[in-house]
């Protein structure tokens, strides 16, 4: 499970960002990026199974936790360049 946690996917975009440009500047930015584009993904995973906890049926679930992180999505996007944060 330690291992199946691990962000597999940044790590090998970051490896491949590093064979083309080895540019330490370039991968700290993607590791940020990732960093804040991931937070508005955490409520889905809270949402999704309190509803089902609820009654509601699965395809309502996964729509509604869809919208949800869609709307977080174009919150933090807005949100973050008026925090100084530049993704």
């Amino acid at each position: 499970a330690l291992i199946l946690s691990l962000p597999l996917l940044s790590i090998l975009s970051m490896l491949w960002l590093w064979r083309d440009t080895v540019d330490s500047d370039r991968i700290a930015a993607l590791a940020q990026g990732t960093f804040w584009l991931t937070l508005p993904t955490l409520p889905f995973f809270l949402v999704l199974p309190a509803l089902l906890r609820h009654g509601v049926a699965f395809w309502g679930v996964i729509a509604a936790s869809c919208l949800l992180t869609m709307a977080l999505y174009l919150l933090t996007i807005w949100l973050l360049p008026k925090l100084g944060v530049s993704l």
